[in-house]
């Protein structure tokens, strides 16, 4: 099998999923995007959070060209990304019981504000306790998943439930078992993931939906532009000047 026949299978893959979502979860990111217009309108603050590979969709929003200003990462260290040393300490990181909280007891979300968790799995300990501990503090939580690890996996949390069980509205990624979109004879294991491409669409939608809601009410929402274009560099220091306290990347 030649190599580019693999990589049109893979976008057309990747393609199908996007397809999918947009067809399948369409209500729910119009939903989403109205919840994140409410945060802001009600002078709330927007988080993200992710750990290992979700991390990456949840950072592709933060002080982004063409995204919301408010949009803060909220960090657990040593698992956003992956570059702690060794790698595999993120991933059992994510099993500890207790470190949800103890982030949130220590950031600067309150009660009023939106969380997006994003896991592809939702087993595991870290993000199922970070939408229930950020729920039991008076955010809204929006859960960024996989449904189908929910029926075809077992929970790691000893509630035996998974992130879509803890969440104000769940936005289901469609990503089947294993996250791997291709096979080939000589190839042993299954490959091509295409969580990052389609988690980090969903995240983009639901943040184009909430810019045009906000504006639908009369709101001009805070936009960021690119640096790299002439006057980029002033129109970004007004917003950030404007909405200081809700934007926590500078500090």
């Amino acid at each position: 099998m030649s190599e580019s026949k693999l990589a049109g299978q893979y976008f057309d893959a990747a393609i199908g999923l996007l397809q999918r979502v947009r067809d399948e979860e369409a209500a729910r990111i119009e939903a989403a995007g109205a919840l994140v217009a409410d945060t802001v309108a009600a002078g709330g603050r927007l988080f993200t959070f992710g750990a290992g590979h979700s991390s990456l969709p949840a950072q592709d929003v933060v002080y982004r060209a063409g995204g919301l200003a408010l949009a803060n990462l909220l960090p657990v260290p040593g698992v956003v990304g992956v570059d702690v040393v060794p790698a595999t300490l993120g991933s059992a990181l994510e099993r500890v019981d207790g470190l949800a909280g103890a982030v949130l007891d220590t950031s600067p979300t309150r009660a009023g504000d939106l969380l997006f968790v994003i896991s592809l799995s939702g087993r595991n300990a870290l993000p199922v306790e970070m939408a229930q501990n950020a729920r039991a503090l008076g955010l809204k939580v929006i859960g960024v998943t996989s449904v189908a690890y929910a029926t075809g996996t077992t929970s790691r949390h000893s509630s035996g439930t998974f992130l879509k069980d803890h969440c104000d509205l769940v936005l289901d990624s469609k990503i089947p078992l294993g996250d791997a979109e291709l096979t080939a004879e000589g190839i042993g294991a299954p490959f091509g993931p295409a969580s990052t491409v389609v988690t980090s669409a969903v995240m983009q939608a639901v943040m184009a939906t909430a810019a045009g809601e906000l504006a639908s009410r009369g709101i001009d929402p805070p936009m960021l532009r690119s640096g790299n274009v002439d006057g980029g560099h002033e129109w970004n220091g007004r917003v950030m000047a404007e909405y200081a306290d809700r934007i926590f990347y500078r500090r």
